[in-house]
């Protein structure tokens, strides 16, 4: 309570100390630049944002409590609501977490590992062209929206295909999978892999050598890799502003250490290092790394690991989680950054004493006072549209 009356202290005392030359402009919570119910508080002298003051709690998503009041299978569904575009990855970090603590994880068949690296580089895709077309029509381009949204309409028909749910999928599950894929899945995706190959490159062209769209990114929202570090940004965020960071080659989850892909980062091509311009072209490229992972995946599901008589995806699932009382903490590459969970376990119950999220969102926007400060209003919605947030997990 002390903590929180602090800072309630705090920002009375800095809008109180605002001079007659300074204005207090909301922003939010239903201002269509933003990305979810987010109000910024802006302390503004004329056009020149002065300081920045988040305000959270709009959404009310209650996951941790969710987590902690039922087993952990029946919490699953909860994660997909977290980054509710990016479902497949949030229960992949979640199950991954459980799967170790019972000491199941190097268990698992192969089949099962590639399919969730199929859906989960799938999900990848689909969040990263939605953070590409918003942020368009963020900054006035109205084409790039259209098209991010007629391509990932193709990977949530297939997504839905597999699951039987167009957008939260409970699909990844503790042991397993709910099913296998259905038949045809491989060759459906391989077509839309040849389809998309090229319209991803005009999407390329479209903006990242669009001068409007340099003017209004590049040099704006430059954020150093310390400030960075200091403020546990991480995915997209981090990798723009030169750090080569990526939780699928740093801890080798899953099946990923077996696949062929790049780590890319910002390289300051259009202004300076980390910049807005920066944080879009990172999530460019690592749609095509995706497509080069999906590609891996398709080969060896219809190979190596194809679909036999006898595969069952459920095998492993127990029906009952026994975990003796323990804390472990898991962490994934969502496609926003690194996803978290920490586990307190007790023993003679299937239900978690604690589940705490960490959600990427949450550490990227909490830099935005940072980034923010000495811009232009105009210049803070191209900034706060490349952070990428989704408001599911930062209102966790």
């Amino acid at each position: 309570m002390t903590r929180y009356t602090e800072g309630l202290e705090n920002y009375k005392k800095k809008i109180a100390a605002i001079t007659s030359q300074e204005m207090v402009i909301n922003m939010g919570p239903q201002h269509p630049s933003t990305h979810g119910v987010l109000r910024l508080e802006l302390i503004t002298d004329g056009e020149v944002v002065k300081d920045i003051i988040p305000h959270l709690g709009y959404l009310h998503r209650c996951f941790d409590k969710h987590a902690e009041s039922m087993n952990y299978g029946k919490a699953i569904p909860f994660t997909d609501r977290l980054d509710y575009l990016s479902s497949m990855n949030n229960s992949h970090a979640f199950v991954m977490g459980v799967e170790r603590m019972l000491k199941i994880e190097n268990k698992l068949p192969k089949r099962v590992e590639y399919i969730r690296v199929l859906v989960c580089e799938l999900n990848r895709i689909a969040s990263h062209l939605i953070a590409i077309g918003t942020y368009g029509i963020d900054i006035g381009a109205f084409t790039p929206f259209m098209w991010c949204f007629r391509d990932r309409e193709h990977i949530m028909n297939m997504l839905e295909w597999a699951s039987g749910s167009r957008m939260l999928y409970n699909y990844i599950w503790v042991g397993g999978l709910f099913y296998d894929l259905p038949v045809g899945f491989e060759k459906r995706c391989q077509e839309f892999v040849d389809y998309f190959k090229p319209k991803l490159v005009e999407l390329d062209d479209l903006l990242s050598n669009n001068q409007i769209f340099i003017s209004r990114t590049a040099n704006i929202g430059a954020l150093p890799a310390d400030v960075a570090i200091n403020y546990g940004c991480s995915g997209p965020m981090l990798r723009a502003s030169g750090i080569k960071w990526d939780l699928r080659r740093v801890d080798g989850y899953s099946v990923y250490p077996e696949l062929e892909f790049e780590i890319p980062v910002g390289k300051g091509e259009m202004g300076m290092l980390g910049d807005c311009w920066d944080r879009y072209k990172v999530r460019v490229e690592e749609v095509k790394e995706s497509v080069k992972i999906i590609e891996q995946c398709l080969q060896r599901l219809q190979t190596d690991f194809k679909r036999t008589p006898d595969f069952d995806p459920r095998g492993l699932v127990p029906k009952k989680v026994n975990l003796k009382a323990q804390e472990y903490y898991v962490r994934a590459e969502n496609p926003k950054g690194e996803l978290g969970f920490h586990f307190v376990t007790q023993e003679k119950t299937d239900v978690p004493k604690r589940v705490k999220a960490r959600g990427p969102s949450f550490n990227n926007l909490s830099v935005l006072p940072e980034l923010g400060k000495g811009q232009l209003i105009a210049d803070l919605i191209a900034i706060l549209g490349s952070i990428d947030i989704v408001l599911g997990e930062v209102d966790r």
